[in-house]
């Protein structure tokens, strides 16, 4: 199944949580954090002003982005569970 995103949406594959601290104690699954980070998918073409200009996104394909703990909304797509949210629920690209 392929998804587009419309206008300023974004849809975001969340990176694994980690499954370990640094000391080597590994974290069960009931007590991970949701993840914060993610790899953009597919990006929509941008918000439509009011004079009908397009303002294209600042994110792209393939950039690694962070976002707010209860950001977007989950979808299931192809099995994998992935975030659709608005761009500016997405605080800063991870470089």
């Amino acid at each position: 199944m392929s998804i587009r995103p419309l206008q300023d949406r974004v849809l975001v594959e969340p990176l694994e949580a980690e499954t370990k601290t640094v000391g080597g104690i590994i974290i069960p699954d009931s007590a991970q954090e949701k993840p914060q980070q993610g790899k953009v998918v597919a990006v929509g073409p941008g918000k439509r002003a009011d004079s009908g200009k397009v303002t294209p996104l600042d994110v792209k394909k393939g950039d690694t982005v962070m976002y707010g703990k209860w950001s977007g909304t989950e979808v299931q797509v192809d099995g994998k569970s992935m975030m659709i949210m608005s761009e500016t629920d997405i605080m800063g690209i991870v470089g």
